[in-house]
């Protein structure tokens, strides 16, 4: 069974940062990624790094947001930078290995004055 565990999300002002933690417990998997779902909405893609190192981010966090590995290639990070309030959102972990796809528990991520 595959477990992530996701930290790091909280209440910042407008223009402020966080940094998302998600720890895997395995090494198997073909990308991680982080996805976000706001009230209301539908869950949306934020940004992917697949094993090799390559990212891809959402039209509305490019330049914003930054997606990288820790030292275990197991830890992934969301670093958010510049946050808007429409940035709002449950922040949930995710990992693809083949046609499997694994969730986090989502943290919670409130942008607001």
């Amino acid at each position: 069974q595959v477990q992530l565990v996701e930290s790091g999300g909280g209440l910042v002002q407008p223009r402020g940062s966080l940094r998302l933690s998600c720890v895997a417990s395995t090494l198997i998997f073909n990308m991680l990624a982080w996805y976000r779902q706001a009230p209301g909405k539908q869950r949306e893609l934020v940004a992917t790094i697949t094993r090799d190192g390559s990212t891809n981010y959402a039209d509305s966090v490019q330049g914003r947001f930054t997606i990288y590995r820790g030292n275990s290639l197991s830890t992934v990070f969301l670093q958010l930078n510049s946050l808007k309030p429409e940035d709002t959102a449950v922040y949930y972990c995710n990992l693809k290995r083949s046609t499997n796809n694994y969730w986090g528990q989502g943290t919670q991520v409130t942008v607001s004055s």
